[in-house]
């Protein structure tokens, strides 16, 4: 396993689980139809959960091209390695949001209403304003980067050298539990991309599968669902430049 192919697959299961339980509660005639918003942002985190512990062992699980720029512009990360990085997430949001189509698509040609289709795959403003819109993706994204900061990796250093503490697979239950929070305080406004490999991978995939009723992409908000993430994660690099230096 190298840490491409790790951010691949880590990035792939994570679209592929989030988007799922998008499926599941927007789309007609599945078991979890209408199940609402705690099922929603819950799967999200638990998501974001299953990707971290596949990938954590190989690569650090970023996942996200906003963590990787957040960790590279801290100093914590190679420039050097960020292109690779990025490259591995896209492609597994691209796989993991085409994977979600086919697991679905029966479902998705019974509902007739386009956006929800297109809410499925990527995110969209409840109130479409770009300032605020871009705004809500910064603050969120600013909270989720400056927040890894501050996850630890499980080592106590001893006479003895470092020894591992906490419960294995379990250490990246903070990662969920910042994406939980995250989605239900800062969620509201924008549906909390957080991640161009979440929001304009799928979208991509969107816009390019066969389905019945299906509407633009509406690439018009796209940046604005992934230069948000950009910035609140250069933001928090600063931020904890600035309290290190």
């Amino acid at each position: 396993m190298t840490p491409f192919l790790a951010e691949f697959i880590g990035t792939a299961v994570l679209v592929l689980l989030g988007t799922g339980v998008c499926a599941n509660v927007s789309l007609p005639h599945t078991k979890g139809h209408g199940s609402g918003l705690i099922v929603v942002i819950f799967s999200w985190a638990m998501a974001v959960f299953a990707g971290v512990v596949i990938a954590g062992p190989y690569s650090g699980a970023h996942l996200n091209p906003a963590v990787t720029l957040g960790f590279a512009a801290c100093g914590l990360f190679p420039w050097g390695d960020v292109p690779a990085y990025v490259l591995a997430q896209m492609c597994g949001g691209l796989a993991g949001a085409l994977v979600m189509w086919l697991f679905y698509r029966h479902h998705f040609n019974l509902e007739e209403n386009p956006d929800t289709i297109r809410c499925v795959f990527c995110t969209s403003p409840e109130i479409r304003k770009p300032t605020s819109n871009l705004l809500s993706e910064t603050i969120a994204t600013f909270v989720l980067v400056f927040g890894i900061f501050y996850i630890t990796d499980g080592h106590l250093a001893s006479a003895e050298g470092d020894l591992p503490v906490g419960l294995g697979s379990v250490g990246a239950l903070p990662v969920a539990m910042l994406i939980l929070v995250i989605g239900g305080a800062l969620g509201g406004t924008t549906g909390y991309s957080l991640n161009p490999a979440r929001d304009l991978s799928p979208r991509i995939i969107h816009a390019l599968v066969p389905i019945r009723h299906k509407g633009p992409s509406d690439w018009g908000y796209a940046w604005i669902a992934s230069v948000g993430p950009l910035i609140g994660a250069l933001l928090a690099a600063a931020l904890q430049r600035l309290i290190l230096a």
